[in-house]
């Protein structure tokens, strides 16, 4: 079996998919390994160092030309994969939602897709978890990049001169990368404080030697499934109160509400940033999803009016591209050693496998994610909506836009399970921060049962439609005897 990795083209990209060491691993499974030239330049992995590991170095096409598996960090394009062996495995970070179309291509092109996003949080994946590893090293970041901008001193000095006090930092969300922000301010000598709305992330908050604070009238926001339930009004302002009423005295504020799929929740107003001193540093770790805090401006950094700094890289985990790509490319390891038949040395995939099954979307030239299948919807519609226009003009438009009103719910409760995974091991992540974020995962289940519901009532004007021209036809008939 031959394994690719190619060069990431995505703008800003700075990781690669495999590390001179994990060569050597991919060639123990019995691979064959062939490197893009260049692929690994930003991460600081030469081309000398994957030649010395036992891959094969050269352009893109002779790369990828009969490569059985290609890994990737973001999605690549159809046309990129041009020349790999039919049915070939491409594994990475697909970020599907709000990009079906693209799916839909690679689908087409007749590979095999696999959204490492996906992985179910279950103890045997849990080295596999592209997410965790990432937001670990986001959380890391995030406190290196706010302290780089404080321009003053962490932790309290004391010196003959006097004692500098030490910098506040406020976490908002005790999720993997919030808890590396606090573990990670802490080590800095910070004053830690962080909020979630779930009451049993205190504990974890604690125990890193943080104060985790929630406001009484809240008490707890925790639901099923690891989810926050949605918040009463009363809750939503007294939450709104106790975090405004904290910004305004901390030096840093770190958000970390980043929800796959979805923009994300507004957790911090332009008030609120207004309200804090001047030279203050706000890090806002959901850029690249619109951001938590209203003023954010993805992949800019902005001096506000009242001289507060608001960071909005997008990609953090990319600004550590040597250690991120080392852990994601372990991760990539883990999950293929689950394909290989270690004996023969081939590719054995285990279709029924439920790791294969939660991260598998497209194969044999369809999209075969339950979670995304309304991606199929309006190409099928096409043919119908034809169809239907032969007895009755009227009729097309309301039998086309039925599968669109199923493909809704269908998208939130896939964005919602995702998160539901990521909150029910690790931290909670995402969902429990924002109300909204909250309000939207536990909506999802009751649009996933109306589904069903949705398609039943969509299928009548369907079957009226399909009787309509049938009844017409005996009348006709007679009318012209």
């Amino acid at each position: 079996m031959k394994i690719a990795v190619l060069r990431e083209r995505a703008e800003g990209e700075t990781r690669v998919a495999a590390t001179p060491e994990t060569v050597t691993k991919l060639i123990g499974l019995g691979a064959e390994v062939a490197i893009e030239a260049g692929a690994g330049d930003l991460a600081r992995f030469p081309d000398k160092d994957y030649a010395a590991a036992g891959a094969s170095v050269g352009n893109a096409a002779t790369t990828i030309k009969g490569a059985d598996i290609v890994l990737t960090v973001r999605r690549p394009t159809a046309a990129s994969l041009s020349g790999a062996a039919a049915g070939a495995l491409v594994i990475g970070a697909m970020d599907p939602y709000g990009n079906e179309a693209e799916i839909a291509a690679l689908a087409k092109a007749g590979v095999t897709t696999v959204a490492m996003e996906f992985m179910p949080r279950i103890t045997r994946a849990q080295v596999m978890d592209i997410l965790s590893s990432q937001a670990n090293l986001a959380g890391y970041q995030a406190v290196i990049d706010a302290a780089g901008a404080f321009d003053r001193a962490m932790p309290m000095m004391m010196t003959a001169a006097g004692t500098v006090r030490p910098a506040k930092v406020f976490v908002m969300g005790a999720g993997v990368a919030g808890l590396q922000a606090i573990a990670t301010a802490k080590r800095l000598g910070a004053v830690v404080t962080a909020t979630d709305v779930r009451a049993a992330a205190g504990e974890q908050v604690e125990s890193l030697g943080a104060k985790f604070i929630m406001t009484e009238a809240l008490k707890d926001a925790s639901g099923t499934g690891g989810y926050a339930r949605e918040l009463t009004k009363d809750e939503q302002a007294a939450q709104a109160e106790l975090v405004a009423g904290h910004i305004a005295k901390q030096d840093i504020v770190i958000t970390t509400a980043l929800i796959p799929g979805r923009p994300a929740p507004k957790l911090v107003s332009k008030a609120m940033v207004e309200s804090m001193a001047p030279g203050s540093v706000l890090v806002d770790l959901a850029a690249e999803r619109g951001g938590n805090i209203e003023l954010t401006q993805p992949g800019k950094t902005i001096t506000t009016a009242n001289g507060a700094t608001i960071i909005g890289f997008t990609n953090v985990a990319g600004r550590l591209a040597t250690s991120a790509s080392q852990l994601y490319s372990r991760n990539l390891v883990s999950f293929l050693e689950t394909l290989v038949d270690k004996k023969e040395k081939v590719l054995a995939v285990n279709w029924d496998d439920e790791l294969v099954k939660a991260t598998v979307l497209t194969r044999d030239g369809a999209i075969v994610h339950p979670n995304i299948k309304f991606d199929a919807a309006p190409a099928a519609a096409k043919p119908a909506a034809a169809k239907a226009a032969e007895p009755s003009k009227g009729a097309a438009p309301k039998k086309a836009a039925a599968p669109k009103a199923e493909a809704a719910p269908a998208k939130a409760a896939a964005v919602a399970k995702t998160i539901g995974g990521k909150v029910k091991k690790a931290a909670p992540v995402v969902a429990p921060i924002a109300k909204a974020a909250a309000s939207k995962a536990a909506a999802a289940p009751k649009q996933a049962a109306a589904k069903p519901a949705a398609a039943k009532a969509a299928a009548k004007p369907a079957a009226a439609k399909a009787a309509k021209p049938a009844a017409a036809k005996p009348s006709t008939a007679k009318g012209k005897k």
